[in-house]
């Protein structure tokens, strides 16, 4: 009895002792940022169908550049603001260099194998540099000649299709995963038939969608892992299956040639050198940094949807604005006559770096339409922002959509005009201007960026230099329109369809 007293009169003082020690470390460190107030238990989770980059832009208006939303027990912190971005992205960018998991990220990336949201730390370091060293760098001449190549196979395939409307957002998948098939694979897609060309556009759709799709199940505890209201679970292993199919078929391909005892040398191709330091490092029993099997499906993964849907995208949101502004497709195209000549079809590098308008025409679509509107963030430790307080382990979202539109470094941010990049001082697209990140900046800035590019210029300028692109019959500018898709990399919602006529005195030959 008496021990039982004492029990009763000790649950007091110890939670009593517990609330004091909580709400003086409270009192110790800085506030969260300000942000809407949430409901006891589940915060701000009512609020999930907004928090895409239109949504956490207009919330960010109200609450300021760095957003607190709480997410059941769990935090989330959104960045709209260019000088919070370079704290972020450069002051404290050691801090904030990891990636979140969420169970999409988890299960498509093999349990972050990957490259793009893996962990920084040793691995991370090692992928970076075989990222670059077998696909991204100019040494890696494959890659570079890929893009040629299977450029002017595209502009052959318009030019037979001239006066009839054309899908574009078909022309530049079909472009851009010919392009990363033969850099990345050694071979042209074999996925060449309209059928699974549609098959695989449905593959790599539904990966941005689940990657850019907040699930509820993320933010419940483990012990209601069984949670799927939205049913993102099932479409994340749906998917999953659909790409290990194609993924395994890649690498059996690899693992059947007759290579003898051919050594990585520069005519292996991505894949070869994968495997062939996959068969290396089987002799190594202690490496933090050795490669295996996920990781080679992680690399696929990461080629396959960066190397095709970001600048495919890019692709079809140029011709969008430029077909809803004709004043500036005739200045482009007198530009191309003018450094080219519509005496001959091929543009060349040397042309690339004289076409100044058209860079602006770049940049301008990347403002309006960059190829990431989040950009995903964690913390390795617990951080301090202006003033404010981020946990360790919590996402913070860099949204370089509401960067790129900010009212105080842009004037008149929701018009398409190419020319603000003209002249000195104008961002550029090295992640040093903060109002304009389309690729990141930092340490885990995109390590194809310069690749994609080149594919993304060299694309566009055959295009509008071979091509005179209309709307179809009845169509005007005003009636193209830029409602977006869901996914992690924004699509047009209803893709566009142009016809093109051909503009040069010469003909398009192979």
């Amino acid at each position: 009895m008496y021990t039982l007293m004492n029990l009763i009169l000790l649950v007091p003082l110890l939670v009593f002792l517990f609330r004091h020690i909580l709400s003086r470390q409270r009192r110790l460190r800085k506030p969260y940022p300000p942000g809407p107030k949430g409901l006891p238990f589940i915060g701000n989770i009512l609020m999930i169908s907004h928090f895409n980059h239109r949504g956490l832009a207009k919330l960010s208006r109200t609450y300021g550049g760095l957003l607190h939303l709480r997410l059941g027990f769990s935090h989330l912190f959104v960045v709209s603001s260019p000088d919070i971005a370079r704290q972020v992205l450069q002051v404290q960018d050691h801090v904030f260099s990891n990636r979140p998991t969420t169970i999409a990220i988890r299960y498509l990336t093999y349990g972050g194998s990957d490259l793009a949201f893996s962990n920084y730390g040793p691995f991370w370091r090692r992928m970076r540099k075989l990222y670059v060293m077998m696909l991204f760098s100019r040494k890696r001449a494959e890659s570079w000649v890929s893009v040629d190549e299977q450029i002017h196979k595209s502009v052959r395939f318009v030019a037979v299709n001239v006066g009839k409307p054309l899908n574009v957002c078909k022309l530049a998948f079909s472009l851009t995963r010919d392009i990363t098939f033969q850099a990345a694979f050694g071979s042209s897609s074999s996925t060449s038939d309209e059928v699974r060309l549609e098959e695989f556009l449905e593959i790599i759709q539904e990966f941005s969608k689940l990657f850019g799709e907040f699930n509820v199940a993320d933010y419940v505890p483990s012990w209601l892992s069984w949670f799927d209201p939205q049913g993102i679970n099932e479409r994340v292993k749906k998917a999953r299956k659909s790409l290990d199919g194609f993924i395994e078929s890649v690498i059996d391909d690899h693992l059947h040639k007759k290579k003898g005892d051919q050594n990585i040398d520069e005519e292996s191709d991505m894949v070869d050198q994968l495997l062939s330091f996959y068969k290396e490092e089987g002799k190594v029993n202690n490496s933090v940094t050795k490669i295996n099997l996920d990781n080679i499906k992680g690399i696929i993964m990461d080629v396959m949807f960066g190397g095709t849907e970001t600048v495919a995208l890019a692709i079809e949101w140029l011709l969008t604005e430029l077909l809803r502004s004709p004043e500036n497709m005739k200045r482009v195209q007198n530009e191309l006559a003018s450094v080219v000549g519509l005496d001959r079809w091929r543009v060349d590098d040397t042309h690339l770096e004289k076409l100044t308008f058209l860079k602006c025409i770049v940049k301008e679509t990347l403002r309006l339409h960059p190829p990431f509107p989040l950009l995903l963030h964690e913390t390795v430790e617990d951080a301090e922002v202006t003033g404010y307080f981020i946990p360790k382990g919590s996402p913070v979202m860099v949204n370089t959509y509401a960067l790129g539109r900010d009212p105080n470094s842009w004037s008149d941010p929701e018009s398409f005009n190419p020319g603000r990049f003209l002249g000195p001082g104008a961002p550029d697209l090295k992640g040093n201007h903060f109002e304009f990140v389309p690729f990141g900046s930092g340490r885990r800035s995109c390590p194809g960026m310069q690749l994609g590019l080149y594919a993304f210029e060299l694309a566009v300028a055959h295009l509008l230099h071979c091509f005179t692109w209309r709307l179809p019959d009845g169509m005007k500018s005003g009636d193209v329109d830029t409602i977006e898709g869901p996914g992690l990399t924004v699509p047009k919602a209803t893709p566009l369809l142009a016809v093109p006529t051909t503009r040069l005195l010469c003909p398009i030959v192979s």
